[in-house]
């Protein structure tokens, strides 16, 4: 078999990892490094030089959009389809694994996927029928300690109640409820997914043979991300003999706060045993002074893997470092570069403006809307996310479930059919009552007569509405009836009635729906069709792209921007405080995160990275006087050139010129120290001689004005 193919591509720490015998391997990929190049790879190698079928492959990422372009590149290089391989998400697998083993997990055949809104739901629910006050514990509250207890593989049996922590037993109290709730409907949400399939191989020593004896290899994609129980479920059935090939980059781990340990990725050498390492060092995005400025910043992290970042290619310009007066005058420089790059012939779509926290986006917005340029908030809402794309799934789910509560909440009134609040709670507490779901409660009020006539017959018109839907479900194929059930329903006319352009996107965000159904393949062959869509459809939530727009400047969050890269880079608000963020100082490790985010922002740059801050900056309605970030310090100077007001495109001026009532030796945004008052940067200077005076933003004590003849200070 010639592997030439397989081979030639790659550069020599690629190849190794591609071509290493079978064993525990860790990859090391450092930020622009090729790392989805080397598992592409890596998988063609299994499968052509070492004969290995790719049914016996289980490859693992965290986005269904990465599972999906691995697949592809997978085939185009194999020159022939792998359907049927596990190549996935974590939940994506362990779906489909509660897919084929339902009855061993202990779940109804046809059970259901929530989402994060439908899961809020049900929590309300919970909620009012244990009588809480939802402005003293919000459900959104109980919704975060629920997922943050099975993202460490604890159910509400495993945790041991506080009997002082009132906190912890109202949490605890919800959580029972919610298990309870979720059984009854035979509902799973999406840490139950990867919770309940580790439980299945503890539970199931048969069966976890059998897919052990099945896989002879398992690879794993950004494996620093991983949380407690995707590592104990990889742990678990990898056991003592499938070799795991772990590829991810420990400096990139910037998503503690919702659960990744990186701790995952430096123990993996102790827990897989005889590991081998493999650094991909050599980066094919970067220029060498954004690398070098990247590993001097990163190098200030303890307990690193140890790798430095490396190109071929140009050193590339200098980094620019701007000091604004305040936020606008930042977002102005921002704006003027941008237009002057775009002049230049760059188009805009390569410009992306990074910032630590979405509330800094609005001042910059609203200098690009003064010189008319258009921007594109990155990350905004996702089509699977979209009120109206919702309300037509929560039909469709019912359609196939009417036990499914959360889907009928849902559109029990949407579009209005004459069914209240008052009604409502009056099928909610049938349902508590004789343990029911919604559907059977509503019948049971009906019944009995529970309620007025004209509330009865509504509730009679929703069923029958049901009813009459569902033969459509067997008599159509897919696309067919999704575009039934938005007809009948009345929601185009529902959602055509919002004023403006909203109603108009709304609508033609149905008929995308129905371009989306008539589109899709499922690969299940155990299901229906329409049941394979919806689940893809809850699997995808949260993971699509906001639609294409005209040429726009990219803004986003620097947790946004990891995986992207752009020719050009701002990364603005880089002050103390703002970034690293106040927080990261009291707790430990997040110091470290926060640095590591920094890294990220800076490898997201390919040609030219600016780094901006400024001097006072309004927050939650008072001014704050920051001091530059630490990770502008830590950077080598040597990569810098610094920019102020009064600016040209890119034009480097030092701190000293731009004040020339300065005295010796001091300069705008130089760091001092005072025998007092600590360490500080230099923001103003008043007056000349003896009597002139200097305004110091100190760490640790704020703006003050000093007399130069007794302030002594020492410059840094």
């Amino acid at each position: 078999m010639d592997v030439t193919p397989i081979l030639d591509p790659l550069n020599d720490a690629q190849r190794d990892a591609v071509a290493s015998p079978a064993g525990n391997m860790l990859v090391l990929a450092g930020a622009g490094s090729g790392k989805t190049r080397v598992l592409v790879h890596r998988v063609a190698w299994l499968i052509q030089a070492e004969g290995v079928s790719p049914h016996a492959i289980l490859a693992v990422t965290f986005t269904n959009k990465a599972a999906r372009e691995m697949r592809a590149r997978i085939e185009e290089m194999l020159g022939y389809g792998v359907r049927g391989s596990w190549v996935g998400t974590f939940h994506g697998l362990a779906h489909r694994l509660l897919k084929y083993h339902w009855a061993e997990a202990g779940l109804p055949q046809n059970f259901q996927i929530l989402d994060s809104d439908d899961q809020l739901r049900v929590i309300k629910r919970v909620c009012r029928s244990l009588d809480l006050d939802e402005s003293r514990w919000p459900p959104r509250q109980a919704q975060w300690f629920i997922n943050g207890q099975k993202d460490e593989g604890l159910r509400s049996a495993h945790i041991q109640e506080q009997k002082h922590d009132l906190f912890q037993q109202t949490m605890l109290r919800i959580y029972r409820s919610y298990e309870e709730a979720c059984d009854r409907a035979g509902s799973v949400d999406f840490a139950e997914l990867l919770l309940r399939a580790h439980e299945l191989w503890l539970k199931q020593p048969d069966l976890l043979a059998h897919y052990q004896q099945r896989f002879s290899h398992i690879l794993v994609d950004e494996f620093q991300d991983t949380n407690t129980i995707q590592y104990a479920w990889l742990r678990v059935l990898a056991g003592k003999d499938i070799p795991v090939v772990a590829v991810g980059d420990d400096d990139q781990s910037i998503y503690g706060w919702r659960g990744a340990k990186i701790e995952n990725i430096q123990q993996f050498p102790r827990d897989f045993p005889d590991t081998r390492m493999v650094r991909l060092e050599q980066n094919y995005r970067s220029t060498g002074t954004i690398l070098r400025a990247a590993n001097s910043l990163i190098a200030k992290n303890f307990g690193r893997l140890g790798k430095e970042l490396w190109t071929a290619g140009d050193e590339g310009e200098k980094i620019s470092v701007f000091a604004g007066f305040n936020e606008q005058d930042e977002a102005s420089y921002i704006s003027g570069e941008v237009e002057q790059w775009h002049d230049r012939g760059l188009e805009r779509q390569s410009m992306a403006v990074l910032y630590r926290s979405n509330a800094q986006s609005r001042v910059l917005e609203e200098a690009f809307l003064q010189r008319g340029i258009p921007y594109r908030i990155y990350g905004g809402q996702r089509f699977y996310e979209r009120l109206e794309v919702r309300n037509v799934l929560a039909y469709l789910r019912l359609l196939l479930n009417r036990g499914d509560d959360a889907a009928l909440e849902r559109v029990i009134n949407t579009p209005p059919r004459g069914i209240g609040a008052r009604t409502i709670e009056t099928v909610r507490e049938q349902a508590r009552l004789k343990q029911l779901s919604l559907w059977q409660a509503m019948g049971a009020v009906a019944e009995e007569a529970l309620l007025p006539a004209r509330a009865c017959k509504s509730l009679a018109a929703f069923t029958d509405l049901i009813e009459d839907l569902a033969p459509a479900t067997t008599e159509l194929d897919l696309a067919e009836l999704v575009d039934h059930v938005i007809g009948i329903t009345g929601l185009v006319e529902y959602h055509g009635k919002e004023k403006g352009e909203r109603g108009q996107a709304r609508v033609e965000n149905l008929e995308e729906l129905v371009s989306a159904a008539r589109s899709f393949r499922g690969e299940a062959e155990d299901s229906s069709a329409l049941q394979n869509f919806l689940d893809n459809a809850a699997l995808d939530a949260g993971e699509g792209q906001a639609a294409e727009q005209e040429d726009s400047v990219q803004m986003m969050t620097l947790h946004s921007a990891k995986g992207l890269e752009f020719p050009v880079v701002f990364l603005s608000g880089v002050e103390e405080n703002l970034f690293p963020h106040r927080m990261s100082l009291e707790e430990e490790g997040r110091l470290e995160e926060e640095r590591r985010l920094c890294y990220v922002g800076i490898t997201r740059a390919m040609e030219k990275l600016y780094i901006s801050y400024a001097e006072t900056r309004r927050l939650h309605g008072s001014d704050s006087y920051n001091s530059p970030s630490r990770f502008i310090r830590e950077i080598d100077p040597e990569l810098l050139e610094e920019i102020r007001s009064g600016h040209g495109f890119s034009r480097p001026t030092s701190y000293a010129a731009s004040a020339p009532d300065a005295p010796p030796g001091l300069a705008l945004g130089q760091r001092v120290l005072h025998q007092v008052f600590g360490e500080g940067v230099v923001l103003n200077f008043e007056g000349a001689g003896a009597n002139g005076r200097v305004q110091v933003n100190f760490d640790l004590e704020g703006s003050k004005w000093l007399v130069l003849q007794y302030a002594n200070l020492q410059t840094l």
